[in-house]
């Protein structure tokens, strides 16, 4: 697939940055939008700059235009309460599938979420790539109405949409739970390189992780879109595990994939209500 002009939403975000110069390419345009400010363009950068939110459906639909693919990497990336989630991750993405329908962009990648799962047991085994939604949060509730909205618009429209269950995405992984849910930048891109170039998709959910020794969760789909791990993150294991010290067996960290988000501190619902 010819990705000549790749639109990234939320590019002033964690990913979006560690993508912004692993995705550039030497015949390749990158149209970077956030509402938060992005770092202006170095000299022999191929960036275009948009400042506009994801919920603004006509700013999209402008953004959209002369773009071969979109990766929507947009919205809250942490717990909100549920307005605040619903009106930019949820509609957020419904908005932006729309402007890519109605520009003609036949190809989106989403950044869904372990947290759609969250709540899935590590104990049944390996997670599939079409777990079974479980989320853990109304963040999670988002990734699970972004595959969703994927999948109508794959199904109705003919486009070729693949949702990506981003695991961890940092330059390192930050405690023992990472080592096993870690995606390294480099893979990260690798990642979306093949979902942007694999032939006729259709609708895909996928895993994004590296390929760690300690990784909990399946690579057949990326493996089939053509994604190939070159990473692992043991080899940040012996640091993490001096400074951050092993998981407790009996905590949500270790035994379900949404880590501490399952445990009572991401009660959102409890807390809106005030008991």
């Amino acid at each position: 697939m010819v990705t000549e002009r790749i639109l990234i939403t939320g590019a002033a975000g964690i990913v979006g940055t560690l993508m912004r110069s692993r995705l550039a390419a030497p015949d390749r345009t990158l149209r970077l939008l956030d509402i938060a400010p992005i770092p202006p363009s170095d000299s022999d950068e191929r960036v275009e700059l948009v400042t506009a939110s994801v919920t603004d459906a006509a700013a999209m639909e402008a953004a959209c235009a002369d773009v071969d693919a979109v990766i929507h990497l947009g919205g809250h990336s942490l717990e909100r309460p549920w307005a605040e989630i619903l009106d930019v991750n949820i509609n957020g993405t419904h908005v932006v599938l729309e402007a890519a329908r109605r520009a003609g962009v036949r190809r989106v990648v989403l950044a869904s979420s372990n947290h759609a799962v969250g709540y899935y047991q590590r104990s049944s085994g390996e997670a599939g790539d079409y777990l079974f939604p479980q989320p853990d949060t109304y963040y999670g509730v988002s990734k699970v109405a972004l595959e969703a909205l994927g999948s109508l618009y794959a199904s109705r429209y003919g486009m070729d949409v693949i949702a990506v269950r981003i695991g961890s995405c940092f330059e390192k992984p930050r405690d023992a739970r990472m080592l096993s849910t870690w995606l390294s930048p480099d893979d990260g891109a690798r990642l979306f390189e093949a979902c942007l170039s694999a032939p006729s998709p259709g609708f895909r959910v996928v895993w994004g992780v590296s390929d760690n020794t300690r990784r909990w969760f399946s690579l057949t789909e990326a493996g089939a879109l053509g994604y190939k791990s070159q990473d692992d993150s043991e080899v940040f294991a012996e640091e993490v595990l001096a400074e951050k010290g092993e998981l407790d067996p009996a905590s949500p960290a270790y035994t379900h994939l949404g880590g501490a988000w399952c445990g009572p501190d991401f009660d959102t619902a409890v807390k809106e209500a005030g008991r």
